[in-house]
């Protein structure tokens, strides 16, 4: 375990510090148009009525079929959709989310040409006016927005430190603030994303005890 950090902070890292766009296989560092829009489609889906690990598995069979930036999404029919979501779980919401996700995309391309970079612009650092823009995209929400700039902020520093309300909750429940500044303080500004994504694991997998024993505190 990391002498780096307090011993609850170094537990959440090493048992769940793995950010959602690492396990999409994304470098959103890269702050490039096709990690962007991978990780938007990751928001979007996780925004419908499913379980993380299927929107997650849903995301990467986008990816599988060869839809990583929106002129390929664009390419695809209704019907490949529909399959590709099927076959990642999305048995009830399938067909609805197949719909979206054209939707979507299509304000995409219209109205940023396909970069979310522009939309950054847009923005102009203001975290009220990017999440607004971001639940503007048929088919995400308040969550689906927060999963984007939590995850984004590696790339685009002017919205750091951003924690949402899942991130915050978890935080609480183990005492580690009650805002994104008093949680940006726990750890360099490099693990700030890996600690965010940690506490929304533990809270989605209810693993608070199991961080508590990792770090002696019984």
């Amino acid at each position: 375990m990391s002498d780096r950090y307090p011993a609850l902070v170094a537990a959440l890292l090493e048992r769940h510090g793995t950010t959602f766009a690492d396990e999409l296989g994304v470098n959103i560092e890269r702050n490039t148009p096709s990690p962007l829009f991978r990780l938007l489609c990751l928001a979007m889906l996780t925004s419908a009525p499913v379980q993380a690990d299927i929107a997650m598995r849903a995301a990467r069979a986008m990816a599988d079929a060869g839809w990583t930036t929106p002129k390929k999404l664009a390419d695809s029919t209704w019907s490949q959709r529909v399959k590709a979501l099927n076959g990642a779980g999305y048995a009830r919401v399938d067909e609805k989310t197949a719909t979206q996700l054209k939707d979507f995309n299509d304000t995409l391309l219209s109205e940023y040409g396909g970069d979310l970079r522009r939309l950054r612009e847009a923005a102009d650092g203001d975290t009220d006016t990017a999440i607004k823009k971001l639940m503007a995209f048929k088919g995400i929400g308040k969550v689906g927005a927060s999963i984007f700039l939590r995850e984004v902020q590696t790339a685009w520093p002017e919205f750091y430190p951003f924690a949402d309300k899942a991130t915050l909750k978890a935080a609480s429940t183990l005492g580690l603030g009650e805002d994104a500044e008093s949680l940006s303080r726990q750890v360099s500004q490099s693990d700030v994303v890996r600690l965010i994504a940690a506490l929304v694991r533990t809270q989605l997998a209810n693993d608070f005890q199991a961080i508590r024993e990792a770090a002696g505190h019984n």
